[in-house]
């Protein structure tokens, strides 16, 4: 590893000068490297600061202004955010401008960032957020004498702010930037804090409406003082519209492209963080790989069937199970019915996909692919995001089983319920472990077998190993698995793994995609019934569920976008 020319910034895959010190060392810097992942050094320091500072500040903003609305008399977070949008707005202009006037200005890319996957979801997710802010502007429009101007002018830069992203996100995505390193980090540290604190309003936002809708279900019992705290969130939040049809359709739209709209701002900053990683990065030019286009060839082939039949099954019979959900669960007589269909379908659902990452595993196991080396942002990222969006999940699950085993399981909801948190810990860990190590395979080289000689263990063994001669001894091995791989071919090892791999792949594209829509889309069962209200009372799970479910959400498109890429490296 070497320093780049700016102080404090690690060229993470250049050559080394010297292989017996690369060699003698690897080890203890990979180590160091994955501890100061996530600490900004050097150069970083300044932007990493920066960030920290003004995503706390916009935090206590927003939070502040869902809590107690009336506080914050002069729209302070709509303000700060406006201000965010426009500062990011122009350092994208002049970053833009600037790329075009210089062609070729960025000779290292890092071709492992910005992958097809997650670029497709996140181009998609940018049109359904256009989409909204058009709803939104419209509705806007409609009720603007009873709304603030930050509030009425807020889609506006919305917009430019959200197009302009991703048209940087999609030509720039894998720059690794060689020039006007600091002012690039400032830039994409602002960008990065408006992102997150776009997601974390757009979060306080559905928390409140859905508080409002317990309370109006009458589902919410509550004493008069939480009352009056609802209405007045109810007069600051809601704008009653007139007597107009276009209004009540915007205001529909909106609600049902909110789950867009909240997901791409996470899925945006997440690659504006590894755009940040990557500036001062030198790339060496071995480390250039073959990037996948998503295509849909291996439907045509036929490579993958059974996996996209009980997928698209999966998905089939979700939807009707949500639809049946909205239905019944607004009528008192049915909503025994709502919950018994939600829990039955996922406790049908995640057997089948903890039996499907198993065999991944196994299969993993079985194929005996080289792990890919050094240090990845992108990669690192992956695996961070997914355990990190995981714990939302694993915390309801296991602060149910604390619940059930204090108070029991009163009635089969209680032990619906029970079960439903138990095969969501165990579909989640397995499910992790399968992509994780699918993430860190190399798409072609294949690990070669060691095979043992009993002679050896009559031989003496030498006290100090010759460190070139190990490191060259590693690296033929390594290079020696496309004979091992081209082996592999006539074997008729490989063929059914491969399609093995795709089939599990696909499966769980699918089901991940239906557990992405339930509560994307306004189903949440934790907050109307589960031993965990009952125990906890519902203040304290009503706050547990909210910062547990957003965080469940990205969970599932994350999960989906790590699997696309799995199958097409399969």
């Amino acid at each position: 590893m070497n320093l780049d020319s700016d102080p404090g910034v690690m060229e993470l895959d250049s050559p080394a000068d010297d292989p017996v010190k690369s060699s003698a060392h690897q080890n203890e810097e990979h180590d160091s490297d994955s501890m100061l992942l996530w600490v900004p050094t050097g150069k970083r320091l300044v932007s990493g600061l920066l960030g920290l500072n003004v995503v706390l500040l916009g935090a206590a903003l927003v939070v502040g202004n869902a809590l107690n609305p009336t506080g914050l008399k002069n729209q302070e977070p709509q303000v700060f955010m406006l201000l965010l949008m426009g500062v990011s707005v122009v350092w994208m202009l002049w970053y833009l401008l600037w790329a075009r006037r210089q062609p070729g200005f960025c000779t290292h890319k890092d071709h492992h960032a910005g992958g097809g996957p997650v670029s497709f979801v996140v181009h998609l997710f940018a049109v359904f957020s256009l989409l909204l802010y058009v709803c939104r502007i419209g509705y806007f429009i409609n009720t603007r004498e009873c709304k603030p101007a930050a509030q009425v002018l807020s889609p506006f830069i919305e917009v430019l702010f959200l197009t302009l992203q991703t048209y940087l996100l999609w030509a720039h995505s894998k720059d690794c930037v060689q020039k006007h390193k600091i002012i690039t980090r400032l830039g994409l540290m602002v960008i990065l804090s408006a992102d997150l604190l776009l997601w974390l309003n757009a979060v306080t936002e559905e928390t409140i409406h859905v508080e409002m809708k317990l309370e109006k279900e009458g589902s919410l019992h509550v004493s008069s003082r939480n009352s009056s705290e609802l209405a007045g969130f109810a007069n600051l939040t809601f704008c009653h519209c007139r007597v107009s049809a276009a209004c009540l359709v915007f205001r529909k739209a909106i609600e049902i492209l909110y789950p867009f709209h909240m997901e791409y701002y996470l899925m945006a900053g997440c690659m504006i963080y590894v755009m940040w990683k990557n500036v001062g990065r030198r790339m060496s030019p071995s480390d250039h790989h073959v990037t996948h286009k998503l295509t849909l060839r291996v439907v045509y082939d036929g490579e993958i069937f059974y996996g996209l039949v009980f997928g698209s099954l999966v998905l089939m019979v979700g939807v009707i199970i949500f639809i049946l959900y909205q239905i019944f669960v607004s009528l008192p007589h049915l909503r025994l019915t709502a919950f018994l269909i939600f829990y039955g379908y996922h406790l049908a659902i995640m057997p089948l996909m903890s039996l499907c990452s198993l065999g991944g595993m196994l299969i993993h196991r079985v194929e005996r692919r080289a792990s890919v080396g050094g240090h990845n942002p992108t990669r690192s990222l992956d695996v961070i995001l997914l355990l990190a969006a995981a714990l939302g999940q694993l915390t309801l699950a296991y602060f149910s089983l604390v619940a059930a085993l204090a108070v029991g399981t009163e009635g089969p909801l209680g032990d619906l319920d029970l079960s439903y948190s138990i095969l969501s810990l165990l579909e989640l860990i397995l499910q992790n472990i399968f992509i994780i190590k699918g993430l860190h395979r190399h798409p072609r080289l294949f690990a070669k077998k060691k095979e043992k000689q009993w002679g050896n263990f009559f031989k003496p063994k030498k006290k100090d190993a010759d460190p070139i001669h190990e490191e060259r001894k590693t690296d033929t091995t390594l290079l020696e698995g496309n004979t091992s791989a081209a082996a592999q071919e006539h074997d008729g090892k490989k063929p059914w793994m491969k399609r093995a791999i795709q089939e599990i792949c696909a499966f769980l594209i699918f089901s991940n995609v239906m557990l992405w829509i339930i509560p994307a889309f306004g189903v949440h069962p934790q907050f109307e019934n589960g031993i965990g209200k009952r125990f906890f009372g519902f203040s304290a799970w009503f706050v547990l569920v909210n910062l547990s479910q957003p965080l469940s959400v990205f969970y599932r498109m994350h999960s989906v976008g790590a699997l696309m890429e799995l199958l097409l490296n399969a």
